[in-house]
């Protein structure tokens, strides 16, 4: 295996991308729906088509980073989303500016499965584990900086600012990988097709679980930024306050991620973790509920951070484990799955447009998933005694 390494800080800023760009189109939502004289429900549908498009990118990037190589995957993606962006910017339609937007998250998908797959090629075990909670920690400031960036760029200068901004961020990280990204695929990988490694994951009920808690985690988290602007916006507060308020998610994602690595450190099993992390979800959610007519129903939201930041480590660390002659193919069908879901969900979020629920939906759903694999686990364990 090919033992070069990427450095943390490029695959942190290559991860951190995609959530930078979404939150950073998130303020930007209502000078869209002014600009382009839309609804607030088709505006935030730009999120939902993000989501989708991005999950049709993981599985063509992902199956490309087996064929061609991971450096050259990111790099032709990160040259697709600044090609895009730029369309999107000068679009002069609503439609136009969905389907450039739409191709601007297939090219962020890079940011998203080749990262990963370069990880997976050079680390495993609890050393991934560990790996998968810095670039949680470090990807849960990324909110609060699109946010904040989003916010003042949107106050300024409307939403075009804001994708000018990803022009010119998205440019130097290229340049940055153009010159410092190493390839990490093994030399004699085994090829087989992505519907024979489809065949095999569709029959494996780890990644049945591992897509349904990613997916209904992620619509959790991010039906936040879809929803919360208009909320805001029908309490007359600001768009700058909606950015602030990305403090307040950072801080939980943070705080959730180490305390995470907290937990790792004491070989606290990562089910009672995730377990864990889904009743703070509920709470949250019964917490939205009661305060969603007041500008404070942001202040729950912290433990939807915190959940976030204990489960996704846990989740993507031992996803793969069993597909090590795949990690690109078979990270894309799984991606794909997960965004799939994220996608149709953060659609149905946007057309109820009630964060509350969305929040108790996904949390107990998520918590009926994590009894079942427990139960599940505990009745093989018991067989195998026998």
């Amino acid at each position: 295996m090919n033992i070069k390494k990427i450095s943390t800080p490029l695959a942190i800023a290559l991860l951190m991308f995609p959530q930078l760009i979404e939150t950073m189109y998130s303020p930007a939502l209502t000078s869209i729906k002014n600009h382009f004289a839309v609804s607030a429900e088709n505006a935030a549908q730009g999120l939902s088509i993000f989501f989708i498009a991005f999950a049709l990118g993981v599985v063509f990037w992902g199956t490309l980073c087996d064929i061609i190589g991971r450096r050259r995957s990111t790099l032709a993606g990160l040259a697709l989303f600044i090609t895009a962006a730029i369309a999107t910017y000068l679009a002069p339609n609503f439609d136009l500016f969905l389907y450039g937007f739409g191709t601007c998250a297939f090219g962020a998908a890079v940011g998203s499965v080749c990262t990963q797959t370069i990880l997976r090629d050079s680390f495993e075990g609890l050393e991934l584990s560990r790996l998968f909670s810095i670039a949680a920690t470090s990807v849960g400031i990324s909110p609060v900086l699109g946010m904040m960036i989003g916010s003042w760029l949107t106050s300024h200068g409307g939403y075009s600012w804001v994708f000018a901004a990803m022009i010119v961020l998205i440019t130097l990280l290229f340049i940055w990988s153009s010159l410092q990204l190493p390839e990490t695929k093994p030399e004699h990988i085994k090829r087989d097709s992505l519907l024979s490694v489809a065949n095999k994951m569709i029959r494996d009920s780890h990644i049945w679980y591992i897509t349904l808690m990613i997916g209904l985690a992620n619509v959790a988290l991010f039906s936040y930024y879809s929803i919360a602007p208009f909320m805001f916006e029908q309490l007359g507060a600001s768009v700058k306050l909606f950015g602030y308020t990305g403090f307040v998610l950072a801080i939980g994602s943070v705080l959730g991620s180490l305390i995470n690595m907290k937990l790792i450190h004491h070989k606290l099993n990562g089910d009672v973790i995730v377990f864990i992390a889904m009743i703070l979800m509920v709470i949250s959610g019964i917490g939205v509920y009661l305060l969603q007519d007041t500008i404070w129903f942001f202040i729950p939201m912290a433990l939807v951070s915190v959940a976030f930041g204990l489960t996704l480590p846990n989740l993507f660390s031992t996803a793969l484990v069993n597909y090590r002659n795949h990690f690109g193919s078979a990270g894309a069908l799984l991606g794909l799955s997960y965004y799939l879901i994220i996608g149709v969900g953060l659609d149905f979020a946007a057309s109820t447009g009630n964060l509350a629920i969305t929040l108790l939906t996904c949390g107990g759903c998520c918590l009926i998933l994590v009894i079942i694999k427990q139960l599940f686990t505990k009745l093989a364990l018991a067989r195998n005694a026998i």
